[in-house]
């Protein structure tokens, strides 16, 4: 073993949580440091030197990093220049109708990352079959080239007509501009970025490449490079979108891999979670300082889809399927048209709620907790900040008297709209497809997920609530529990009776043995490299997809696949939308492999079991609708596997707070896990 610990860290919007694994000693540590947004770097490295003196003794890495996303979504990416098929360039612009909004009267069309100004036509054309109709212009490519250099581009996309058959366009279009513009220049291809079919999504994911991978790279090498000096002797890793791993290295090369690595960790947590404690369908909800983040596991496994969609824009990419509102421990409270609302708009790290004393003044659901009680002052983030009860009042009242209210009545009433806003995002991820959340636990974490889980629990009728070990950390927790993986596609057309089953086992065994062989890159040893296969499958003419599993890249070529696979289909197609037409004729369109490299995932520490019923303990008075009640505040050291007490309580430790209303009771489990009840349920 060359070092001794294993680090996960999760970037959010407001603190930087750090989980290490102590390998010698078989115990998890966490810890909180401020997220500081002019350089993430330096969030990181704080963090890192709370649970670790020396980096040399890491012996693996990971972290998940919001620095692609949040360049996205405040529109502060590079300017990207869009080379396009000419005749074909708009298509960008023209995107596509939204089908599931036809009568939505409100309906805006996304904003496009590239203007229209900045998107150039380029001649030449490859056909549907992958044949050279007209060959690629190339001093069109070269006057395109000029044109970045002298107009301060950032980043050059390029998406061709079925460059996913043939992409010697496009990567006869690099060469030129690398020739041109010297090889610091970023150039996604559309083929790269997405292997697939639909250009407007293929075009709409090299664009968000282009957009926020200088980004990025910038920021992973600068952290490499300053991990490195401090003596950090094993590779980074990065949290991807679709729940695996890869190092930062392979990270720079495929940025748009990583977008949304920072939200995933906890639904790859909370699968963990479901394979140790024997419950198939969880809600993750992850709720921080900035988002509230919603995620699935259904029968065990995370819900994962092959496209994404931000602020409209689609992606091509395996994701875990993440629902993300602006709801957290940092949203303001604020008036519009005489109605209170809360966020989106967030108070952030700095200056952050009112109560941090670092300049804010505008009432958060944060202020509104401590008010209420529900917050420790003194241990706030692992006693990281003393919050100021006084400046949360006094905003909180100010906006109170807008509406005539008392202060306390004001607070309950930001914490009631911010719980709304968040149970209709499980709805919109549970109910708008179908599935009962009343049929799955409630998994609460991130720093204020436990303040408001059961809440959210009582309001959607879940009966019961798990709060984590390390609940303000669970998803770099989870970062820790992922393995390397590497996703690959191709396009494959063809109607059911026209398969060549042998043909299509012999596509899928090229593309595993491409993605084992890639992941000796990452540094896996070959007999820690598996693939996992799917197909993603359609009724004849339809549009949209659903992936089936398959169970080995040999399976097409045996007797009776077919039929095993129109039912499979059928199923699923029956889970999602409710009905199936089994014995119709299905399409094959594209063919997936995900590459798995396994790595050494630290086990949870069995928890001590309880030796009394009795536990240490004060009171303090917490407001609940509306009442003070006298209520338990425990340590949640001080709680063992086997105690149970009845709410109102609440339960304090260094990475979040965990808030148990008057009609509940807790219990907590043989890993540590806080299991919340209503009274009212079996």
């Amino acid at each position: 073993m060359s070092g001794r610990f294993r680090v996960a860290m999760d970037i959010g919007g407001t603190f930087t949580d750090v989980v290490t694994y102590d390998q010698q000693d078989g115990v998890f540590a966490a810890s909180k440091a401020s997220t500081t947004p002019g350089n993430l770097s330096e969030g990181v490295l704080v963090g890192l030197d709370a649970v670790v003196e020396r980096p040399a003794d890491i012996d693996f890495l990971v972290h998940g990093t919001t620095q692609g996303l949040n360049a996205f979504l405040e529109r502060r990416g590079v300017p990207v220049l869009l080379l396009g098929t000419a005749g074909v360039e708009d298509s960008y612009h023209i995107a596509r109708g939204p089908r599931t909004r036809l009568y939505d009267l409100h309906y805006r069309k996304p904003v496009p990352l590239v203007p229209r100004r900045d998107i150039v036509g380029i001649g030449g054309r490859i056909a549907a079959d992958g044949s050279e109709l007209t060959p690629l212009d190339e001093e069109a490519v070269r006057k395109a080239a000029r044109e970045a250099a002298g107009n301060g581009y950032g980043a050059i996309a390029v998406a061709f007509l079925f460059s996913y058959k043939n992409p010697a366009h496009e990567l006869r279009t690099r060469e030129i501009l690398v020739e041109e513009l010297g090889s610091e220049i970023t150039v996604s291809l559309s083929h790269e970025a997405a292997k697939e079919w639909r250009e407007y999504e293929r075009t709409s994911s090299a664009v968000v490449d282009a957009y926020t991978g200088p980004i990025v790279r910038r920021y992973l090498v600068d952290l490499e490079q300053r991990l490195s000096e401090r003596g950090l002797a094993v590779p980074l890793h990065v949290m991807q979108s679709s729940g695996g791993i890869l190092t930062a290295e392979s990270a720079r090369r495929r940025p748009l891999q990583t977008l949304l690595s920072g939200p995933v960790g906890g639904a790859i947590a909370c699968a963990e979670l479901s394979a140790r404690t024997g419950r198939p369908n969880l809600i993750g909800i992850d709720m921080g300082g900035t988002s509230f983040d919603v995620s699935l596991i259904v029968d065990g496994e995370p819900d994962v889809s092959a496209e994404a969609q931000l602020e409209g824009l689609p992606m091509l990419m395996s994701v875990v399927n993440i629902h993300t509102v602006g709801a957290g421990g940092g949203s303001v409270a604020w008036v519009e048209a005489g109605g209170l609302r809360v966020g989106p708009r967030s108070a952030g790290a700095r200056p952050g709620p009112a109560c941090y004393g670092r300049g804010g003044a505008e009432p958060t659901v944060t202020d509104a907790n401590l008010v209420l009680g529900r917050i420790d002052p003194e241990g706030f983030a692992g006693g990281q900040l003393t919050l100021d009860t006084s400046l949360a009042a006094d905003a909180v009242g100010g906006l109170a008297e807008q509406f005539g209210l008392g202060t306390t009545a004001m607070a309950e009433g930001i914490c009631d709209i911010a719980n709304a806003k968040m149970a209709q995002a499980i709805r919109t991820i549970t109910v708008a497809r179908g599935i009962e959340p009343r049929d799955s636990a409630l998994v609460a974490f991130g720093g204020a997920g436990p303040m408001h889980a059961a809440f959210l629990a009582r309001e959607l009728g879940i009966a019961e609530t798990v709060v984590p070990r390390f609940p303000g950390a669970f998803s770099a927790w989870g970062m820790l529990q992922t393995q390397i993986r590497q996703d690959y596609s191709e396009p494959y057309f063809f109607l059911d009776e026209d398969l060549d089953g042998a043909d299509m086992a012999a596509t899928l065994a090229r593309m595993e043995k491409a993605g084992v062989d890639a992941l000796s890159s990452e540094g896996v040893a070959e007999d820690r490299r598996t693939a996992n296969h799917s197909v993603d499958v359609r009724y004849e003419a339809q549009e949209y997809t659903l992936t089936v599993p398959l169970t080995d890249a040999e399976e097409p070529s045996r007797p009776g696949f077919l039929t095993t696979l129109a039912e499979r289909f059928a199923a699923l197609h029956e889970a999602r939308y409710g009905h199936a037409n089994l014995g119709a004729p299905i399409e094959l369109v594209t063919l997936r492999t995900a590459a798995i490299g396994q790595v050494a995932r630290p086990a949870p520490q069995p928890w001590p079991a309880a030796t009394s019923t009795e536990f240490a303990h004060q009171l303090r008075t917490v407001v609940f609708d509306g009442e003070p009640h006298e209520s338990i505040v425990v340590r949640r050291d001080d709680l063992y596997a086997g105690h149970t007490f009845d709410g109102p309580a609440i339960v304090v430790e260094d990475t979040a707070t965990t808030v148990v209303p008057p009609d509940h009771t807790v219990g907590v489990d043989d890993i540590g896990s806080l299991l919340i009840r209503r009274k009212d349920t079996k």
